[in-house]
């Protein structure tokens, strides 16, 4: 993918992936697993953890402190607050090893200061998740959910503005317009 040139490692950081995208960051304390693949652009704050195979997209930032274990893809432009945690486990028992649930945390996607993502979940593209949140169900594309259980709380653009509709329509600030389809999806009109 790129030379250790290419990239930037903190002197302190542990960078055992030959796959990571250049102009890459990754700060001190960081330890990124062989098998890992990291994208172009991105930020990778200090103290994570990216476990083999995992999967993290162009542009991604994942700040301080966040563990991101096999099972997990993070896709463009996603956002990781600081102590996101992200879960693999449905059955954690360290005596009867099964295999890994996964994440999906689609493009664009924003999660919240120390969230907490219940394992086989998927995050939609431009979904926003509050901070200190609990996601215990799938998130739409676009949806705003925040709480323990996150609930839906409103509608996010992609400029990641949150929307006011009337009616079925919303204009953003930016210039992008959505109609509510249905109750659970929105879609980006021009």
């Amino acid at each position: 993918m790129s030379t250790e040139k290419d990239f930037f490692r903190h002197e302190l950081a542990i960078v055992e992936s030959a796959r990571i995208g250049s102009g890459t960051r990754i700060w001190a304390f960081a330890h990124i697993m062989e098998g890992a693949t990291i994208g172009k652009r991105c930020n990778i704050g200090e103290g994570c953890f990216i476990e083999s195979g995992v999967t993290v997209g162009d542009d991604v930032v994942i700040k301080n402190n966040v563990a991101v274990w096999t099972g997990v893809t993070i896709e463009d432009g996603a956002f990781l607050g600081p102590s996101v945690v992200l879960t693999n486990e449905l059955e954690p028992r360290s005596m009867f090893p099964k295999e890994c649930a996964t994440i999906v945390v689609k493009k664009g996607a924003s999660i919240g200061a120390n969230s907490t993502i219940v394992a086989n979940r998927v995050i939609g593209e431009y979904a926003t998740i509050g901070a200190g949140s609990v996601v215990t169900k799938d998130v739409p594309p676009h949806r705003l959910v925040y709480g323990n259980p996150a609930t839906p709380r409103g509608w996010m653009c992609t400029c990641g503005r949150k929307l006011g509709f009337t009616a079925d329509a919303a204009a953003c600030q930016c210039g992008r317009k959505f109609r509510l389809t249905d109750s659970k999806t929105i879609k980006e009109v021009s």
